[in-house]
């Protein structure tokens, strides 16, 4: 049984007041004129998202029906892309390099509970996608994840520790399947 203590200090918001308008200013004027905005206005979604403090590089493509939670802990490098229904649950720090695919349907979750703790408070451990890798179809990452420089993780793919830079990973958990070769390595040597 809960104890009245524990119940009182769990109704506790762990948001300041400044995520607090934030947050009610995304959901009633940002999510809704990005996802109404057209397929192909790419610039408008990037403005957008910078309106609301996110980092976003140039020519970055993020399709209007990803969902984004807390976009001003989001920053995106130049040349990446978002595919449709991706979730980018920000809570804590997510940042994507430069030329990263996160495919259709994928979800990077920066954000969990201490499940030790009886109030289960919430935390945000950040995650790293770093340049040039990939984030198949329907495949999760979890709080605290750094995918490494080229990695990628295949289709329903669920990543829970990090990831080694320009190795192929699949399953869940997510296990290396084999290398990758860096591009230009060939005819070296």
């Amino acid at each position: 049984m809960t104890s009245p203590a524990n119940a009182l200090a769990r109704g506790v918001s762990p948001y300041t007041r400044r995520e607090k308008v934030l947050r009610v200013a995304w959901w009633f004027i940002g999510q809704p004129l990005f996802r109404m905005s057209f397929h192909n206005w790419y610039g408008v979604r990037r403005a957008i998202l910078r309106a609301f403090g996110a980092g976003v590089g140039r020519a970055v493509r993020i399709r209007p029906t990803v969902r984004i939670e807390q976009p001003w802990n989001l920053s995106i490098g130049d040349d990446s892309s978002v595919g449709d229904r991706a979730i980018l649950y920000c809570l804590g720090k997510v940042t994507i390099g430069t030329r990263v695919s996160i495919s259709q349907h994928a979800h990077l979750c920066a954000g969990n509970h201490d499940y030790t703790d009886p109030q289960m408070p919430l935390l945000r451990p950040p995650i790293a996608i770093e340049d040039e890798a990939w984030i198949a179809a329907d495949a999760f990452v979890g709080p605290g994840v750094r995918v490494g420089a080229g990695a990628i993780l295949g289709a329903r793919g669920c990543a829970f520790k990090s990831l080694e830079p320009w190795t192929v990973y699949g399953g869940n958990p997510a296990r290396a399947i084999k290398g990758r070769e860096r591009p230009g390595a060939r005819g070296r040597g």
